[in-house]
C-alpha cells in the first residue's frame, strides 16, 4: 500500500478543493423553474423576475420592504394560555409550538408593528403561513386586537396581510371565537373612522376568510392567491363538477366583485400610500419623498418715474 499516493495525495488535493460556497445561493421559480440568484430574488421581495410568480414571504421580510426605510416598531401583543385543552395528535401541541418557533425564528403566526409608510403613519399586521399555516390561534385574535387599538388609540390606519389555512386544530373551540372577536376589532376601528385595508395573499382560506380578511374598507390581493373558505379541491368531491380555471384565485374573485384591485407584491407599498393617504382626506405623497417646491417669489415691478 503506498501511503502518499493513497492518503496523503487525495487530502491535499480535498483541501485545495474545498469551496466555501453557500447551498443556498440559488433559489428555483415553482412556476417556471429559473434558477434566481438570492440577492436579486430578495430584492424583488420574492417575486420571480422572470414570470412575476409570487414566492412565499415572511413577514419581517415584508415590513422591511413595506415601511419607510424598513424600519418599525413592534407592538406589544397579550400572551394567551400556552396549552389551553392540553391536545395531543401525533406530537404534542407544546412541542409543535416550539419546532415551529425554531423554524421561523418567531414566537407566533402573526406580528403586529407601526412605523410610517411614504410619510404616512400605519399600523400593520402580518400573518407567517410558515408558522403552522399561519393557523388562526388565541394569539392571533389577540394581535388584531391589538394592532386595532394601538390604531384607534394614535388615530392610524390599520392594514392587515394574511395569510393562512384556516383555524388552529390544537385550539379548538377557542380558536374559532377569534372569528366574532375580531370581527368587533373591525368594527373598532370602523367606529373611529379609520381605514382598514386588507392584503389577502396565497393562500388565504378557511375561517380567516370568513372574519377578519374579507372585512376590509378596501380588498387588495396578490396575483393568482388563493383565497377562499373551502378549497377547490374539496367543492368538487362534493358537487361532483370541474370547476370553472383558475377557480378561487384573485383574478377570478376581481372579476366577479370580491375584490377592489389585484396589484402586484412591488407596486402594493405605492398603492396603499395613495389608498390611505386618500381615505384619510391627506394630499398626495410627494414622489421620491422630496420635500415640496418653494414658492417662486413675485417680482417686484419697477417704481413708475414721478416727474
Amino acid at each position: 500500500m503506498n501511503w502518499i499516493t493513497n492518503y496523503v495525495r487525495p487530502t491535499i488535493n480535498s483541501f485545495f478543493s474545498r469551496r466555501d460556497t453557500p447551498e443556498n445561493l440559488w433559489t428555483k421559480c415553482e412556476s417556471c423553474g429559473t434558477m434566481l440568484f438570492h440577492r436579486e430574488l430578495k430584492d424583488n421581495q420574492n417575486v420571480c423576475t422572470n414570470c412575476g410568480h409570487h414566492m412565499a414571504i415572511t413577514p419581517r421580510e415584508r415590513f422591511a420592504h413595506l415601511f419607510d426605510g424598513g424600519i418599525f416598531v413592534e407592538v406589544d401583543v397579550p400572551e394567551p394560555l400556552a396549552d389551553p385543552l392540553q391536545f395531543r395528535d401525533q406530537k404534542k401541541y407544546p412541542d409543535r409550538m416550539k419546532a415551529a418557533q425554531k423554524k421561523t425564528g418567531e414566537k407566533e403566526a402573526m406580528l403586529v408593528a407601526e412605523g410610517e409608510i411614504g410619510r404616512t403613519p400605519i399600523v400593520a399586521a402580518a400573518q407567517d403561513f410558515t408558522f403552522m399555516g399561519g393557523s388562526m390561534g388565541m394569539y392571533v385574535g389577540n394581535a388584531i386586537i391589538a394592532g386595532a387599538e394601538r390604531a384607534v388609540a394614535t388615530g392610524k390606519p390599520f392594514v392587515l396581510f394574511s395569510a393562512a389555512g384556516g383555524a388552529r386544530m390544537q385550539e379548538g373551540i377557542l380558536s374559532l371565537m377569534q372569528m366574532p372577536r375580531t370581527t368587533v376589532a373591525v368594527q373598532m376601528l370602523k367606529e373611529a373612522n379609520l381605514p382598514y385595508i386588507v392584503v389577502l395573499t396565497h393562500p388565504t382560506t378557511g375561517g380567516v376568510t370568513a372574519s377578519y380578511a374579507m372585512l376590509g374598507d378596501i380588498q387588495i390581493a396578490e396575483p393568482n392567491a388563493l383565497i377562499c373558505f373551502a378549497g377547490p379541491r374539496v367543492i368538487e368531491q362534493t358537487i361532483r363538477e370541474k370547476l370553472p380555471e383558475g377557480f378561487q384565485r384573485a383574478e377570478y374573485l376581481l372579476d366577479h366583485g370580491m375584490l377592489d384591485r389585484v396589484t402586484p407584491r412591488t407596486k402594493l407599498r405605492e398603492e396603499l400610500i395613495t389608498i390611505i393617504r386618500m381615505l384619510m382626506g391627506q394630499p398626495p405623497a410627494i414622489v421620491g419623498d422630496l420635500p415640496a417646491p418653494a414658492a417662486a417669489p413675485a417680482e417686484e415691478a419697477p417704481a413708475a418715474d414721478s416727474k
